[in-house]
């Protein structure tokens, strides 16, 4: 019947019982052939003992001290990295110039301006039109790095937070200024290592016993337009940038894992969304909205501390945190002295007066944002130049990090694909960042000569295509690595 289990005929029980009493039989004929086979082991291993016995070399010796033989000499560690001696010889400057002339000749160059600084005097030792203000790209990034650290504390974090709302079923999703927060699983990569997660917001939330179903984003902590003065929509698509909002996933990445992945038009509702899909709420219910005054916390996380926050920037040139950033060290300032934090406008003033108040000749800068990305942005070199020669030197500790932050050519961030192939004189020496725009390249940052002398250097080149212009600009800084120009 269908269902039944299939069931073999039934035997006759005398045969069922010498089948029985074979099976026994075989499996004692196993068990000997076990015992057998054990006892053989047994002889061999006694048999392989006594041998050993007496072929024993030592056996002769009779009670004589055995000699043993002597330790191997330690092993001990070669770094390969070491400190440069204090007493290189520093280039002489005209030899440097000489030694320069024919490379930054190169028509590929277009309009070049640059200095090259000694790293321990801080003497210049080179330089080329470097009052000129140029258009910086992203090496305008190094005058936001250089201002929050010298205004903010290395481990500084930046928190978000949701509130309740005004309403006893709305929640209000606060944002100060953290573009780095993640909607990625607990325990899977995120695009910026060591950012909070939406998951954690979310877990507060739900301990708390609060039931909502609406949630509001409050984006108040920024004021002003979303896009600065220079910037063209088209590269929210092209994965560069975001309207500045002061929260959101993955910096606005739609792909969370891909550095220039496309962008979200609205990524501070989109954090609201994810936070919203998290909680099973549905995520039509996330609109704009404003904390009542002295709401109730429900849940809040911190950013990675500041030190993360700037090497991330730097070595992927990341023009959103570069952007959060400048507004991080404006409110650090206070509303007392800046009023418009929160804005692109008062964010350029506060990097401005910071670097300004470390003694920084600010004279020719005039910047629409802090990443480098708008058209607008105008840097003499001798200013980026006293950044980095600053960094290196040993007036200011708090600005030696920046050196770090630098990607090394052939080999890490926007330098990884430079000095791969062909000139390798630079490759591994060269530390700098990078800047491109459609008609500007620069090169910052610095080189140990052969003589082991530390030079810093900013080179900027205007109104010529980077694939012509960047090839040029590593030369230059090639041949700073080569110069014996003692």
């Amino acid at each position: 019947m269908a269902g039944q289990p299939i069931k073999s005929p039934a035997e006759p029980a005398d045969k069922q019982r010498k089948k029985v009493m074979g099976s026994v039989a075989l499996g004692r004929r196993r068990r000997r052939n076990r015992i057998v086979l054990s006892l053989l082991a047994v002889a061999v291993l006694i048999a392989g003992v006594v041998a050993l016995t007496v072929a024993a070399p030592w056996d002769d010796l009779g009670s004589q001290a055995l000699t043993t033989a002597p330790a191997p000499p330690p092993v001990l560690p070669a770094p390969q990295v070491a400190a440069v001696p204090q007493n290189a010889p520093s280039p002489v400057p005209e030899v440097l110039a000489a030694t320069l002339a024919p490379v930054i000749a190169d028509p590929a160059l277009g309009r070049l301006t640059g200095v090259v600084n000694d790293a321990e005097t801080g003497t210049v030792l080179w330089g080329a039109d470097a009052d000129a203000p140029m258009t910086p790209a992203s090496t305008a990034k190094v005058l936001t790095a250089a201002a929050a650290m010298l205004s903010l504390p290395p481990d500084h974090r930046v928190r978000t937070d949701v509130l309740r709302g005004a309403a006893p079923n709305e929640l209000v999703f606060v944002g100060h200024g953290d573009p780095t927060l993640t909607a990625q699983p607990i325990g899977a990569p995120n695009f910026y290592p060591g950012a909070a997660r939406i998951d954690d917001l979310a877990e507060q939330v739900r301990r708390s016993g609060a039931l909502p179903d609406t949630i509001l984003v409050d984006t108040t902590a920024y004021s002003g337009p979303t896009m600065a003065d220079g910037w063209v929509p088209e590269d929210i698509a092209g994965g560069y940038i975001a309207p500045i909002e002061p929260v959101m996933i993955d910096g606005a990445r739609t792909v969370p894992l891909e550095d220039e992945s496309p962008r979200s038009p609205t990524p501070a509702l989109d954090a609201g969304r994810a936070l919203a899909v998290a909680l099973g709420i549905d995520p039509a219910n996330v609109r704009l909205g404003t904390a009542p005054s002295g709401a109730a916390p429900v849940a809040s996380v911190q950013s990675a501390p500041l030190r993360d926050r700037l090497g991330q920037m730097m070595w992927r040139s990341d023009n959103v945190l570069a952007e959060a950033i400048g507004r991080e060290v404006a409110m650090g300032r206070g509303g007392d002295t800046n009023a418009n934090a929160g804005s692109f406008a008062g964010a350029v003033r506060a990097v401005s007066d910071v670097l300004g108040g470390a003694g920084v000749d600010m004279a020719g800068v005039r910047m629409a944002d802090n990443s480098g990305l708008s058209v607008q942005d105008l840097a003499p070199a001798r200013v980026l130049g006293r950044i980095i020669a600053m960094s290196a030197g040993p007036q200011h500790p708090e600005l030696r990090p920046m050196l770090d932050y630098l990607p090394v050519a052939g080999a890490t961030g926007t330098l990884a694909d430079r000095y791969a192939a062909g000139d390798r004189a630079g490759a591994g020496w060269v530390r700098a960042k990078t800047g491109t725009l459609s008609e500007a390249s620069a090169l910052v940052g610095f080189v140990i000569d052969v003589d082991q002398r530390v030079l810093t250097f900013a080179l900027l080149s205007n109104g010529t295509s980077p694939a012509d212009s960047r090839p040029a600009l590593d030369a230059v800084a090639a041949t700073l690595r080569s110069c014996g120009c003692r």
